[in-house]
């Protein structure tokens, strides 16, 4: 080996522990796999511009989760490089439905979460999501915890792709549920909007939902949450031929209904637990105005 060689690749291990130890100082959790970093969890609330570049230069991360309102159309746009992505959490970001676009560069990414997006933000109503089209390899999408609704589904709905969809706390109408009727999906989880203080709040999910799920013909895990159910959903869980997985949580139903459904679908396994007076009247009455 020459000496220039050496100096080189000594250069490079100094320069690689240098960034490492920088991100290490951002607060961020790392995972490393045969010396290269592949995970990181980091909340970016007090990021600067540089910080974000410093996030970025490590582009062999497969697994993201960031959080924080710095999270922008311009900073998300310093992490354009990390094209090895494959799943991606987020939550509280502030990108407007043009942001979205940064997402474009992420070919390899299978897994996305979004969690509080640009909460209560007039740039972001949701349409930005259909950007994903251009990602191939998506295959599970949650939005949660967002004032956006039936803008955001009709873009979700053109997400041909996905798989898996999971949305709660989310200000989609009854019809903006039937945008999901575009999807192949076989597993879907859907809860209750968070009611609009001083507002008109529709429900976003109830008995009513279940008619428009029953077409969903591709469907093999079905969870139900925030909501008042009976055993009048048997017909349309029945309407379901692949329905092997269907899970009944925080939602308001009585023993003997949750009995019936599991009698009425022996081949699907039920997985169901009940709720306290005190947490019905917690979560669905004083939270939930259900």
């Amino acid at each position: 080996m020459t000496s220039r060689l050496l100096s080189f690749l000594l250069f490079a291990a100094t320069s690689a522990g240098t960034d490492l130890t920088s991100l290490k100082k951002l607060g961020a959790k790392i995972t490393e796999t045969a010396g290269v970093v592949t995970q990181v969890s980091v909340k970016c609330d007090a990021f600067s511009e540089s910080d974000f570049r410093v996030l970025g230069s490590f582009t062999n991360i497969k697994d993201l989760t960031i959080s924080g309102r710095t999270i922008t159309n311009e900073t998300m746009a310093l992490l354009t490089g990390l094209t090895e992505l494959e799943r991606l959490s987020s939550d509280g970001i502030q990108l407007t439905d043009e942001g979205f676009k940064h997402f474009a560069s992420f070919k390899n990414l299978k897994s996305l979460s979004l969690f509080h997006p640009a909460f209560r933000s007039e740039g972001f109503t949701g349409s930005g999501l259909a950007h994903l089209r251009a990602l191939p390899s998506l295959e599970r999408l949650t939005f949660a915890g967002s004032t956006a609704g039936d803008i955001a589904l009709e873009a979700i709905g053109q997400l041909t792709q996905l798989k898996e969809f999971r949305t709660w706390h989310t200000a989609q109408t009854q019809a903006g549920n039937a945008h999901l009727l575009k999807l192949p999906l076989t597993a879907i989880r859907i809860g209750q909007r968070l009611p609009n203080w001083g507002k008109d709040s529709p429900i976003s999910f109830d008995e009513s939902t279940l008619p428009t799920l029953a077409k969903l013909k591709t469907l093999e895990s079905l969870e139900l949450t925030e909501a008042r159910l009976t055993a009048k959903i048997i017909p349309h869980l029945l309407a379901l031929p692949k329905l092997t997985k269907l899970k009944i949580e925080t939602v308001d139903i009585s023993a003997g209904d949750v009995d019936a459904i599991k009698a009425a679908l022996p081949n699907c396994k039920v997985d169901f637990k009940p709720m306290s007076d005190a947490e019905k009247e917690a979560l669905l009455v004083k939270k939930l105005r259900l």
